[in-house]
């Protein structure tokens, strides 16, 4: 490529970045301008402002290299959306920010450049989790394949990455072992007046669910990491099968993302010409693979198993102390409150009030005790 056409590459390159981060910016700004709910709208606001610092950033780049702005969009179109369409907008925004700065630091090869791009994935990576889609709960999803967008509407993910996998996964396995467990002893309350029975019950359930969840976060991550090496296999297999069509296809994977198509085979050469790289290339713009996505199996075991058993030995405990009418009283306070306890905590990875993920979470509780204590009940007139 010659130095005319890298310099057209470069500002084409900055250029785009800063139109997409402008229009994450008035996409957020026109959510805070539209939302009734004071801390939402709050929320909204700051991460207008944070868009609007990148846009900034490859504007004073822009100016640095002498080139002039392009006229920034009227927004008309942004402000006839809905606020569904501006939630649904605002997720295609980041997912395409995202492939779009990885496929930049292919392409460019001047440290300040990319140290911008380490600033905004830094920053991105402050409200990583966030679905904001209204009334929509985030399902167990893998790790590395969690949306983007999950929870400033009712769902219950805010921060979660940069607060560590392990902060989320440790709190929802505290949740799952409460919730079994308080479940099992209210049902073997309801069918029998033995603590004992009541007693052994719960711990071995409490075994049963460390195990489980333990087994199943180790399992689920081995996988992940197991899928993902044979997907690498099949590109590297695909790539010394036939280097020119995989060429081509990194080419038109450029154009897709706004690159001419004399630019996108250009890099495409450029990246082709070093095996490793244009393996790692293939295999995250074609399959959104990265070797810095894989999952460590034990550590996974690890928080699962331990934060379950935590979470399932609170309702075990005043059986320690206690028996019969007067223990049972006390495990269901005793784990009301640990469910509104482990709900407040909820609010140091979502933007819901402490108060109301609390108050959630006991209602839960309150449900699955009284049906399963009822359940147990029937159980004893049936067989007894």
């Amino acid at each position: 490529m010659s130095q005319a056409q890298d310099r057209r590459l470069l500002e084409r390159s900055l250029k785009e970045s800063w139109r997409r981060e402008w229009e994450a910016a008035k996409l957020y700004q026109l959510c805070a301008e539209r939302e009734a709910d004071e801390r939402r709208r709050s929320v909204f606001a700051r991460l207008a402002q944070l868009e609007a610092d990148h846009a900034r950033w490859w504007q004073e780049k822009l100016q640095e290299l002498g080139v002039a702005l392009p006229d920034a969009p009227t927004g008309d179109d942004l402000a006839q959306l809905t606020p569904k369409q501006a939630l649904d907008r605002i997720e295609a925004v980041e997912r395409g920010n995202a492939e779009w700065y990885q496929s930049l630091r292919q392409v460019l090869d001047d440290p300040s450049l990319t140290a911008i791009i380490d600033r905004i994935d830094r920053d991105e990576a402050e409200h990583a989790d966030l679905d904001l889609s209204p009334h929509v709960r985030p399902e167990p999803v893998g790790k590395g394949r969690r949306s983007r967008l999950q929870s400033i509407w009712g769902a219950e993910r805010w921060h979660r990455q940069r607060t560590g996998d392990w902060v989320g996964d440790a709190i929802y396995g505290v949740n799952d072992g409460l919730g079994a467990i308080f479940g099992i002893i209210a049902g073997v309350a309801g069918y029998t007046d033995s603590s004992q029975t009541v007693l052994i019950s719960g711990f071995f359930g409490a075994l049963a669910s460390t195990l489980s969840m333990a087994a199943g976060a180790w399992l689920a991550t081995k996988s992940e990491n197991e899928l993902m090496e044979t997907e690498m296999a099949h590109e590297r297999a695909e790539i010394a099968a036939s280097p020119e069509h995989e060429l081509e296809e990194l080419a038109l994977l450029y154009e897709l993302k706004g690159f001419s198509s004399q630019e996108a085979a250009a890099v495409a050469r450029r990246i082709a010409a070093n095996p490793g790289q244009f393996l790692e290339t293939m295999a995250q713009e074609e399959l959104g693979i990265h070797e810095t996505s894989k999952g460590n199996p034990w550590k996974s075991a690890l928080f699962g198993g331990l934060s379950t058993f935590i979470g399932a030995i609170i309702p075990l405990v005043p059986f320690f102390f206690l028996s019969g009418f007067v223990a049972m009283w006390v495990a269901a306070v005793v784990s009301l409150a640990a469910h509104f306890a482990v709900g407040a905590a909820k609010s140091l990875i979502t933007v819901r009030s402490w108060w109301a993920s609390g108050f959630e979470m006991t209602v839960v509780g309150l449900i699955v005790g009284v049906v399963s204590y009822g359940l147990g009940m029937l159980g004893s007139v049936l067989l007894g």
